[in-house]
């Protein structure tokens, strides 16, 4: 029975004390299980979001990757709420505010004067029409 991809990314990165450059891992990977450039074009992206979400891998940054296991969560962990708190600001919610006001503008209801107008337009076209 062959290993998955996976499981010799996992064989792989163990063997060495210290964190692995995740070219090096596909490397390795490409050439045990003997892929053509061909397949391995097309596999490059899914087994880096296979490694990803394996819990086992953990990625240190500056594309290094290393066992979970050898690292404190301390170390690994990245607080969400430094990740968005950049994102978006009380700025950006008043200019969409602005912006949604300004385009539901267009789908507003006319105003009253304008009904009225388009009310006398149409008695006088009806008059019109019952005159031979």
């Amino acid at each position: 029975m062959s290993k998955s991809l996976i499981e010799i990314a996992y064989e792989f990165v163990a063997s060495h004390k210290g964190s692995v450059n995740f070219s090096e891992i596909w490397e390795h990977v490409k050439k045990v299980s003997e892929m053509s450039e061909e397949d391995a074009s097309r596999k490059a992206g899914q087994f880096f979001t296979n490694m990803m979400l394996d819990g086992r891998f953990v990625t240190l940054g500056e594309n290094e990757w290393d066992l979970r296991e050898r690292h404190t969560f301390d170390k690994v962990h990245i607080d969400m709420r430094d990740v968005y708190s950049d994102v978006q600001t009380s700025d950006d919610d008043s200019e969409e505010e602005e912006e949604e006001v300004e385009y539901n503008k267009v789908f507003e209801e006319p105003k009253e004067d304008s009904d009225e107008d388009s009310e006398e337009k149409f008695d006088e076209s009806s008059e019109e029409s019952t005159e031979f």
